[in-house]
């Protein structure tokens, strides 16, 4: 490509160099990642309809069911109070349902991708060392000690 050879070009045109290839990488990484999330959206789009219609389904379940609950309730009390007692039912449900599904929320802890955080940090301290002038002799600059994590 048009690039220098390394050992003729100054550290100028090589960090520019760096700076070019990692721009490009990046980019082209964004671009594959939108080719497959596009894909993957494709092939789950009618998956996805198809949950929507059974919840459709299944709240027209739900009000049948309670229907039946509360006539079969209102065979030993009123109907008001038989109703009120199917209502008080799926109030406890309800709540049951909530506080599960709000510990778990806790439980998973923050929206963050913290491996891919992680990952980014450590790209960006790879890239950093390489950018710093080495020593004549080849070996890094005695204030880099990394641990080797």
């Amino acid at each position: 490509m048009g690039r220098p050879e390394s050992e003729n070009a100054s550290l100028g045109e090589l960090a520019k160099g760096l700076t070019q290839d990692a721009s490009t990488l990046v980019r082209q990484e964004i671009e594959l990642a939108k080719v497959e999330l596009r894909g993957k959206a494709r092939t789950a789009a009618p998956g996805v309809a198809m949950l929507g219609a059974a919840g459709v389904v299944a709240l027209a379940l739900l009000g049948s069911l309670t229907a039946g609950l509360i006539l079969l309730v209102g065979l030993v009390l009123p109907a008001w109070a038989a109703a009120l007692v199917v209502t008080g039912f799926w109030g406890v449900v309800a709540g049951g349902l909530a506080v599960v599904g709000r510990s778990r929320l806790r439980a998973a802890g923050p929206p963050v991708p913290e491996r891919t955080v992680e990952s980014l940090k450590e790209d960006v301290e790879v890239a950093k060392e390489a950018a710093r002038p080495q020593p004549a002799d080849g070996r890094p600059a005695s204030g880099s000690n990394r641990s080797g994590s």
